[in-house]
């Protein structure tokens, strides 16, 4: 028995000497953030008592506090890299919410489905494409939550099989994260990256175009590969009734070009000069709000009331848990990690950085995952491909299971409450796993090809 306790005792002083982190990850500290982040990503997942999101990542952030994992100066810190993010989604989901109520979204949907005249594999393709629009502009979150019930109401309004629709519906919730690459302001992934990294909002569109529209194309290729026997071939569009009769509101309805104009200007203005782009989304969503709190036609204490707060404060309790995570080991080891990818050759770098980003963001979320690696890359120098290789994985790797996006979560949730259809999680990793490791892979090799 002695012997054996010599052994262990030597066997961890020689782990010690070879690597501090080594000694951080056998310390206590880092067991109890794991635990407490465990324990958090259960309550978030199974939401017991009907618990909301965002209050279980306040527990999980009370208890990283109260146990000495963070302390107010960590709080501090996380504040500083999520605020932009943080108001920069709430003004853009306020204006999507708005333009939701003015019958804007429904309008487009459907429109597409009367250019698709009746042809199924058409109406699939322009679904696809409406769907990557709104995620760039109004975040994958917005696709998600808005889209999604408006596709469903519409193909039901067409008498379609439930079972046709699955396809529709899938397609939808994926576009939503693999077409959120391109601006800055399309994924909250992006905002953090790029306010951490302080990159322009037109710097971060010169690199991130190209990977997009590879990202869009190989989405929609794989996702009509994989569906095709079940896409409808044919629909009566008599029963669309006419797209016009969406529109709720017209003065917001007549204002939402405009207002897309004058957010992607500001935006590139703004970047120019350093102006965090939440100074410019607040702007623009309050005088929307008052538009049309002003046109009499929208209901904007129900938008405020309704909007999804919990994100808000998910966002910011689940990054302090993580903080407490990376500060005691977890990032160290990240950066050891990275530092033996990025000396692989020619594209293998970016690929591999890219799915481990992937691998991360669907074991843990998205959110708290990609502060790690942004802590991650500060670190290692010489690599800033690896900025966009972590915005890519924690874009597209999410769709590899349902808790890797926020926005999954609830799109899940929303359709199991409201539209009554369930994918079960077996299902829809099954299906992730296929269609997004293909996506993410050549959208990599796109940036590498940059």
């Amino acid at each position: 028995m002695l012997e054996r306790i010599l052994v262990y005792v030597n066997i961890q002083s020689w782990l010690y000497q070879q690597s501090p982190v080594i000694l951080m990850m056998l310390s206590f500290r880092f067991y109890v953030s794991a635990a407490i982040f465990a324990i958090t990503l259960f309550l978030v997942i199974k939401r017991p008592k009907n618990i909301g999101i965002g209050y279980s990542a306040l527990i999980g952030a009370a208890a990283s506090y109260a146990l000495g994992m963070i302390n107010f100066s960590s709080v501090i810190a996380v504040w500083d890299i999520v605020w932009n993010a943080t108001f920069t989604f709430i003004a853009i989901i306020l204006i999507s919410l708005a333009l939701d109520e003015a019958g804007v979204f429904k309008y487009a949907a459907l429109k597409i489905a009367r250019m698709a005249g009746g042809h199924g594999n058409l109406l699939f393709l322009f679904i696809i494409i409406l769907g990557s629009g709104i995620s760039a502009i109004f975040a994958n979150d917005g696709t998600a939550l808005i889209l999604t019930p408006i596709v469903y109401e519409m193909l039901v309004n067409m008498n379609v099989e439930r079972k046709y629709i699955l396809p529709f519906i899938m397609a939808t919730g994926f576009i939503a994260d693999s077409a959120s690459l391109p601006l800055s302001v399309s994924n909250l992934v992006n905002i953090v990256s790029t306010t951490y990294f302080h990159i322009s909002f037109l710097g971060y569109a010169r690199v991130m175009i190209l990977p997009d529209l590879v990202s869009i194309a190989a989405s929609l290729a794989i996702l009509y590969l994989f569906y095709r026997k079940t896409v409808i071939s044919h629909y009566a569009t008599q029963s669309l009734g006419n797209p016009r009769e969406a529109i709720r509101s017209p003065l917001i309805a007549k204002m939402s070009i405009p207002v897309i104009i004058v957010l992607i200007i500001l935006y590139s203005v703004g970047g120019i000069y350093n102006v965090p782009i939440a100074f410019i989304s607040v702007a623009v969503a309050a005088f929307v709000m008052i538009s049309a709190r002003s046109s009499g036609d929208i209901d904007t204490a129900k938008i405020i009331r309704e909007a999804p707060w919990q994100i808000v404060i998910f966002s910011f309790g689940m990054y302090l848990v993580v903080y407490g995570l990376g500060l005691n080991g977890l990032t160290e080891l990240m950066v050891i990690l990275l530092s033996h990818i990025v000396s692989l050759p020619g594209p293998l770098p970016y690929v591999f950085s890219g799915y481990f980003f992937a691998f991360l963001a669907s074991s843990m979320n998205n959110m708290p995952s990609v502060m790690l690696g942004a802590l991650s890359i500060s670190s290692i120098h010489s690599a800033n491909y690896l900025i966009y290789t972590n915005v890519i994985g924690n874009d597209i790797g999410p769709k590899f299971t349902p808790i890797g996006s926020l926005a999954t979560l609830l799109w899940l949730h929303t359709l199991d409450r409201k539209n009554e259809i369930k994918i079960g999680y077996g299902y829809y990793m099954k299906v992730g796993f296929i269609i997004a490791l293909p996506v993410l892979t050549v959208t990599l090799l796109s940036l590498y090809a940059i």
